[in-house]
């Protein structure tokens, strides 16, 4: 299968994998065949990338970090319960929620089951194929990220899970916010980003006292937009004053943030948005983290297209779980742009001189169509 961005997409194509909605359920299956009306309304959406069959990459599979039961799962308990707690009057002080430690403890253990289950989980794009709403999948989506740095980083399963429930749970605090200030499209004004930045405290509020969420779970919605030299938010603490796990978070809330589709800007690719972080290597972040986090991140995601220096391009067919910037590339296409009648494989991991200068150029879609 190929992963394409929807503007590359042609009429004809099949799809190689599900289209959800944001409750995790299915839109569209494999083998759907996009027309012209569906690329639009797909893009409509919020869809950037989609996966198609295509019959010379047809070995290529793509793993997903967590089966399709425990993604819905997930999904309805974070939609349900945020949702409930959106529907509650926002001047109503002392509200409790005491079911909701129990059901997320329970997703939890799914979420770990499937992700422990897995040899050398890695961090992959998860919001291609989503009509997302973007509270509730980027929700998921830093708690998974997040429970695969904790388990490369030796955690015990006790302490996976609060660093998972307060993954799940960091920006629970949004439900808090007024819906206007959270979906707008334009810039904030001082007023409305101050609004904003409520949340943090506003989600320690919610947690705290909540039976079955850890208190180190609330401090994690209360500190992950704190930076490493104090210039965060709310309290503006640094260094060893932020707990551990809320560094982590912090990280992969803005990795998530800046690889998904939101109302006022396009996703970035995985490499561009590390980029984006490692500026801030010992001043935003701790070096060490982001160095873990960029061995585990899947730098080019399986499918996707890539141009090398020497003028070939290809597909990423495969990632190098102990060198993950340095993938396996089928070579589709030669020197000139010609497609190649006989492709061949190249290991960048063992082909040093062989560099990636470009991603998404694509010289022909011949051959894509998956008849």
């Amino acid at each position: 299968m190929r992963l394409l961005p929807i503007h590359m997409c042609q009429p004809g194509m099949k799809l190689a994998k599900k289209i959800y909605s944001e409750e995790g359920l299915v839109l569209l299956s494999e083998r759907m065949e996009l027309t012209t009306k569906l690329i639009s309304r797909l893009s409509e959406c919020g869809i950037s990338f989609v996966y198609i069959e295509d019959p010379r990459t047809s070995d290529i599979i793509i793993p997903d970090l967590i089966s399709e039961e425990t993604r819905h799962r997930a999904l309805m308990e974070i939609r349900s319960n945020f949702r409930d707690m959106m529907d509650r009057p926002k001047s109503k002080t002392g509200v409790s929620y005491p079911y909701i430690g129990k059901s997320f403890r329970h997703v939890m253990n799914m979420v770990l089951d499937d992700l422990t289950a897995q040899k050398d989980a890695m961090v992959m794009l998860m919001n291609m194929g989503i009509v997302d709403n973007y509270l509730f999948n980027h929700s998921l989506n830093v708690c998974i990220y997040s429970s695969i740095l904790g388990i490369a980083s030796g955690y015990s399963r006790e302490e996976l899970m609060t660093l998972g429930l307060g993954a799940m749970l960091h920006d629970v605090g949004k439900t808090q916010i007024n819906t206007n200030v959270l979906k707008k499209t334009g810039s904030l004004t001082h007023d409305e980003y101050e609004e904003m930045k409520r949340h943090a405290e506003r989600g320690y509020y919610l947690l705290k006292d909540e039976p079955n969420i850890p208190l180190l779970a609330a401090h994690c919605a209360y500190q992950h937009h704190e930076r490493l030299d104090g210039s965060g938010y709310p309290r503006g603490i640094n260094g060893n004053e932020i707990h551990e796990y809320a560094k982590w978070i912090g990280l992969v809330d803005s990795y998530d943030a800046m690889t998904t589709t939101r109302i006022y800007r396009s996703p970035m690719l995985p490499h561009q948005a590390v980029e984006s972080l490692y500026a801030g290597s010992g001043t935003l972040y701790e070096q060490r983290m982001l160095q873990l986090f960029r061995d585990k991140v899947a730098i080019y995601p399986l499918g996707i297209t890539v141009k090398l220096h020497t003028g070939e391009s290809g597909v990423v067919m495969d990632i190098n779980s102990s060198c993950a910037h340095r993938p396996v590339i089928r070579v589709l296409y030669g020197e000139t742009g010609e497609e190649l009648k006989v492709p061949y494989e190249i290991d960048l991991s063992t082909n040093l001189t062989t560099m990636i200068i470009a991603v998404n150029e694509e010289p022909s879609l011949a051959g894509t169509s998956g008849a």
